[in-house]
């Protein structure tokens, strides 16, 4: 129920449903004068969500700082939640990523060099996807080809949302017998770890944060940033406009 309510929430603010909302309204009282103004919002709101440089200032000012991985201590284990890879693709034999595969590459990274000794990765189903198989399950695969050894890696393969992924994950090391006092390190997008980390801490399990999958970057403005439409700038408002209607609807809801 929450999973839909969010997502409603979610659909009804976003950046291009407004514009929409705007152009089609102005269209339908183009001959009065309301009609024109609101063409003209609707475009320049096209052209301020498609501005690289807002968007980038946006991001900057909301991801946080990425950590530097010699300054890591040793971890039990590191968290990684799903929501990476592509799961409308049908075939069961390989795992086909979308944007976000930092997640995993990262945590095997930190795996490698001896930061975390174990990986658990939460996230199931999902709603929608063409594949049967299960997140966790898919991103397990791919770590285990890469040469993370099969007892190294936890699944838990039931979570649907972030709230779940902080329930499922505290249950899942209680059951393996690690220690609900410990500190382990959670790894998820940048953009997604204010949520992450307030939906873990709520549910008792203590975490220090890795971000990773960023979508700020650290260039400057220049004349492309600065003049020329971007529609992935329009993406990330749209991927921050949901972000944050889902951090209103946990809150109203008690999850953070």
């Amino acid at each position: 129920m929450v999973y839909f309510l969010s997502q409603i929430f979610s659909f009804l603010i976003l950046p291009l449903t407004i514009i929409l909302i705007l152009f089609i309204s102005g269209l339908i009282m183009v001959k009065k004068p309301i009609g024109r103004k609101l063409l003209w919002a609707s475009l320049i709101l096209l052209l301020l969500m498609s501005n690289r440089f807002l968007a980038n200032k946006l991001m900057n000012a909301w991801e946080p700082q990425f950590k530097e991985i010699a300054t890591l201590p040793t971890y039990e284990v590191g968290i990684v939640l799903t929501g990476v890879t592509n799961i409308n693709k049908t075939a069961s034999d390989r795992t086909f990523f979308d944007r976000g595969a930092d997640r995993a590459t990262h945590a095997m990274q930190l795996y490698k060099e001896g930061k975390i000794n174990k990986i658990l990765i939460t996230g199931g189903e999902g709603f929608y996807n063409a594949n049967t198989n299960r997140e966790a399950d898919l991103l397990a695969n791919f770590m285990y080809t890469a040469g993370v050894p099969m007892e190294d890696v936890i699944i838990e393969n039931q979570a649907v949302n972030t709230r779940e992924n902080a329930l499922f994950a505290r249950e899942t090391l209680i059951g393996k017998g690690f220690d609900e006092n410990e500190t382990y390190l959670l790894i998820t997008s940048a953009f997604h770890m204010p949520r992450s980390k307030k939906c873990f801490d709520k549910v008792g399990l203590q975490t220090e944060t890795y971000p990773v999958d960023y979508y700020g970057s650290d260039s400057g403005a220049n004349f492309k940033s600065l003049f020329q439409p971007a529609p992935d700038a329009l993406m990330i408002w749209q991927k921050m406009f949901k972000e944050w209607a889902g951090l209103l609807v946990y809150k109203l809801v008690g999850y953070i």
